[in-house]
């Protein structure tokens, strides 16, 4: 199966271990919670995913890669202790608690989540002392003699003996007790991915036209050759770094990430090309509404590739628009809902200076305890310290309750002009952006893509969710069919990312 329906099936498979009985106790013992065992080649996004269901689901993650410890520091050092045998006193072997048990304790203790995931990476990929462990971890959900917190649910992963030569078969007993899932490499999913983590337009751009290029382990007298998703992902970081440093990145750099020679070959001329295509064609212009004749006349001469590549250039000059309206919407959301319990608060004694305090206090300790719980991405982090400045800034100061709700409220009020002026600059550049595709390309192919990475870009859908297009639902409509055209319509109608009716409400 694909990654992504792997995430789905470990999820619901944390639910369903994580549920409880009338009497509190889980409805699956832990005896009957078969750890998931997720194998697939290297790179493919295995710990996103872990992360991305410990968010939603609000539990912990304790992560390792265990290939980066010795046999002691999973099972304990060993220590002498003293008992008491039949009137006699011996020296018996003890070991200290596991590294990785103690892990969990910590993770448990400082964020106070008495439930999560233990994932532990590249299991069958351990050296021979390891190897023992790892199956008694799988069999008995134990490190030494400290077992699993009960409530912790363990998620294993490892790579196919392709991948690596130190690879560890599991014996019929231990895959026995695990829920074996195999994973493989696929550009169309991790595509949805990519998209959401801003992967650098001109790689997606590249990997469109090139998916075959995607993934690749291929063995040749030189040793393995490949390219893995991680490996585009960190180049993409990379990019971007050097974009801001004026730096380009050449064949020989791109092979540091891209290990397989034609390949990063391929991708070099291609990144060149696509900042040609940038330049030549002035996307900055088309959103602008100023395109000039001679676009046309080259675009009407272009191979399909470079018609792709303006598509895709298109569709990332819009993505800026998208996220920065985003970013507005996600901040006004919860300003408002920060504002209604300060409002609901209000019961006419004037200390309104100490309730706004309070309500910021404790709004700013569920926000630092969601931070270290590891229930934000980093870019979420950023926008709630944001909204936690905006918040404080517009502390208020007046005894009167309507003086003090309004002082509350006049960054808000800013905030939402500043959002609805977005709104209408990012609807004038996508009014551009159509102009520009129905006067080079009609109804052909590359409208077919425009409008597809628009319904695939979830913020782009979260801004039409709210700002009607009708250029952009008749050619949805026209171009889309069956199951693909009622999902897309279905994430439409969609409100719960703005809820915007609500802003309005003040």
């Amino acid at each position: 199966m694909d990654i992504k329906k792997a995430k789905k099936e470990i999820k619901n498979t944390v639910k369903a271990y994580l549920m409880k009985d009338s009497t509190g106790e889980y409805k699956i013992p832990a005896i009957r919670q078969r750890p998931v065992l997720l194998i697939g080649p290297p790179g493919i996004g295995k710990t996103q995913i872990m992360e991305q269901i410990a968010r939603e689901l609000k539990i912990g993650l304790v992560a390792y890669t265990i290939t980066h410890h010795t046999r002691q520091s999973a099972v304990g050092l060993p220590f002498i202790k003293e008992e008491e045998f039949n009137g006699e006193k011996y020296s018996v072997t003890e070991y200290t608690m596991s590294e990785i048990i103690a892990s969990v304790y910590s993770k448990i203790r400082d964020s106070g989540l008495k439930e999560g995931i233990l994932f532990i990476d590249e299991i069958n990929c351990v050296s021979e002392t390891l190897a023992p462990t790892m199956l008694q971890f799988l069999q008995c959900k134990t490190f030494g003699n400290r077992k699993v917190p009960e409530g912790w649910i363990i998620v294993a992963a490892g790579n196919p003996p392709e991948y690596n030569k130190s690879v560890h078969e599991f014996d019929m007993v231990t895959l026995d007790r695990v829920r074996k899932i195999e994973v493989d490499a696929e550009y169309s999913v991790w595509r949805g991915y990519a998209r959401e983590n801003r992967i650098d337009p001109a790689i997606l751009s590249y990997l469109e036209l090139r998916p075959q290029n995607f993934y690749k382990a291929e063995a040749d007298v030189d040793g393995i050759q490949f390219v893995t998703a991680r490996g585009w992902e960190d180049l993409s970081c990379l990019l971007e770094a050097y974009k801001e440093l004026g730096i380009d990145a050449d064949e020989e750099i791109i092979y540091e990430f891209v290990q397989h020679r034609e390949v990063a070959k391929d991708v070099a001329a291609y990144l060149d090309l696509y900042k040609k295509y940038q330049d030549d064609y002035g996307i900055n212009d088309i959103l602008a509404g100023n395109a000039a004749p001679a676009v046309y006349e080259r675009i009407y001469r272009a191979s399909f590739d470079e018609r792709l590549s303006v598509v895709n250039l298109l569709n990332s000059g819009l993505d800026v628009y998208f996220d920065k309206t985003f970013v507005y919407h996600f901040i006004a959301d919860r300003w408002f809902g920060f504002l209604k319990s300060f409002k609901d608060g209000m019961d006419g004694n004037g200390d309104y200076q100490r309730l706004y305090e309070k309500l910021y206090k404790d709004y700013e300790a569920d926000t630092n305890a969601g931070i270290k719980a590891g229930f934000y991405t980093k870019k979420q982090e950023g926008y709630y310290i944001k909204l936690l400045e905006m918040l404080w800034k517009n502390k208020p100061f007046a005894n009167n309750a309507d003086e003090a709700f309004n002082q509350a409220k006049a960054g808000f009020d800013v905030w939402c002009t500043e959002l609805g002026k977005l709104e209408e600059q990012t609807g004038a550049v996508l009014e551009n952006a159509f102009d520009f595709m129905e006067a080079a390309f009609a109804n052909g192919q590359e409208m077919v893509v425009f409008v597809t990475e628009l319904t695939m870009d979830s913020k782009a859908v979260s801004y039409l969710s709210e700002n009607k297009c009708e250029r952009y639902l008749k050619y949805n409509e026209e171009l889309m069919t069956g199951t693909k055209k009622a999902q897309i319509l279905s994430m439409l109608e969609k409100d719960e990312i703005y809820g915007k009716e609500h802003i309005r409400d003040f």
